[in-house]
C-alpha cells in the first residue's frame, strides 16, 4: 500500500467576522495511507468538521498544504475543486441533505450519475438494508433510514475517498454496527480510504489510524497495530 494518500502539512484555518478572528485549526499535520480507515475523534468544537470540510473541498484553508492521492488539493481552483468533489470524494453528512422530492432510490441514483465508476443504486440500497423502502420519499423515512440513504448515496459513487460526519449518530446500536461493518468492508474489499469523524471513542478500535483532536490542534495521530472487527465493538 502507498503511504500518504492524504497528507496535511501545517494546516491552519481562521474564520473572520469583521474584526473578530476564530482559529478553528492550528498547525495540523498528519497523514493517512491508501485503503485505511482513519477515525478522527474529539469533543464538539474540537475542529473535526472543519478538518473534514477542508479535506472534502467544501472549505478552504488559511495556511498550509493538503495533498490527496499525489495532488495538492489546497491549490485547486474552484473548477478543479468541483471535479474533485464530484469524482473522487463521497460524503456522509450528519444531517443527511437528501432531496425531499426524490425517492430513496432516486436520491442514490442521482449521486451515482456523478461517479465515473458508480455502483448500481438498487444494489447499494439493499446493502444498507433499505430494499423495501426504495420508493419512499425522505419524509416517509425515519431519521435512521434517512441516514442509511445518505450512506448509500455516498457509496454508490464508488469514490476513492469516503468522508463520514458522525455516520451512526441517528442510528440504533445494531443498525449502527451494520453500517460500520459496511464501511469497513468497503475499505478492505475496494481499497477505499475512509475518514470518520466522531465523538464516540469506541469507534477508534475499528480504525487503522486514529487522530485525536482538541481545540483545533492534533493531540496524537497513530497507526494501530491491532484493528477490531466491527462485530466485536461495544458502546
Amino acid at each position: 500500500m502507498s503511504e500518504d494518500f492524504i497528507r496535511f502539512e501545517n494546516v491552519k484555518k481562521v474564520y473572520r467576522t469583521g474584526e473578530v478572528e476564530l482559529t478553528a485549526l492550528r498547525d495540523v499535520s498528519f497523514s493517512v495511507a491508501r485503503g485505511e480507515i482513519c477515525v478522527i475523534v474529539g469533543e464538539s468544537g474540537a475542529g473535526k468538521t472543519t478538518l473534514l470540510n477542508i479535506l472534502g473541498g467544501m472549505d478552504c484553508l488559511t495556511e498550509g498544504t493538503i495533498v490527496v492521492d499525489g495532488e495538492e488539493v489546497s491549490a485547486f481552483d474552484e473548477r478543479r475543486l468541483t471535479e474533485y468533489r464530484r469524482h473522487d470524494v463521497g460524503f456522509v453528512f450528519q444531517f443527511y441533505n437528501l432531496i425531499p422530492n426524490l425517492t430513496a432510490l432516486e436520491n442514490v441514483e442521482l449521486a451515482a450519475r456523478l461517479g465515473s465508476e458508480a455502483l448500481p443504486a438498487a444494489e447499494v440500497l439493499e446493502q444498507v438494508g433499505l430494499r423495501e423502502r426504495a420508493e419512499n420519499f425522505p419524509s416517509r423515512l425515519s431519521g435512521g433510514e434517512q441516514q442509511r440513504v445518505a450512506i448509500a448515496r455516498a457509496l454508490a459513487k464508488n469514490p476513492k475517498l469516503l468522508l463520514c460526519d458522525e455516520p451512526t449518530g441517528a442510528l440504533d446500536y445494531e443498525t449502527g454496527k451494520h453500517i460500520l461493518k459496511l464501511l469497513q468492508d468497503c475499505c478492505r474489499e475496494k481499497g477505499m480510504t475512509v475518514v470518520i469523524i466522531t465523538h464516540n471513542k469506541a469507534l477508534c478500535a475499528m480504525a487503522d489510524r486514529v487522530v485525536r483532536v482538541k481545540s483545533g490542534s492534533i493531540l496524537s495521530a497513530e497507526k494501530q497495530s491491532v484493528v477490531t472487527p466491527v462485530e466485536e465493538l461495544e458502546w
